[in-house]
């Protein structure tokens, strides 16, 4: 069924550049919104869907196992900066004024 919409021509050149940036059509762009806005598609559900059967993946829960037994460091700003900072001087031969 064709259904026809008038946008203002600034909504229709944000619906022509979000749907280009997710390498969708216009209709598919429009389609998705209406499923979500109609709760046919719940992103959250989705998520849960896909938590739950990624819990009986014997290969995610594996894979969840190595994950965990790593050791996870705090991100340390002050010190990459200060790394970066010399690479850059490195590179470009400036000095430490």
């Amino acid at each position: 069924m064709a259904v026809s919409v008038r946008l203002d021509p600034l909504m229709e050149k944000e619906l022509e550049l979000s749907a280009k940036q997710q390498g969708i059509t216009k209709s598919q762009f429009i389609i998705a919104a209406l499923e979500r806005a109609l709760g046919r598609k719940n992103p959250y559900a989705l998520l849960m869907q896909v938590k739950a059967e990624s819990a009986l993946d014997p290969a995610m829960q594996q894979l969840s196992q190595v994950y965990a037994s790593e050791a996870v460091k705090p991100y340390d700003t002050t010190r990459s900066r200060q790394e970066l900072i010399a690479k850059l001087r490195a590179k470009y031969g400036l000095s430490a004024d």
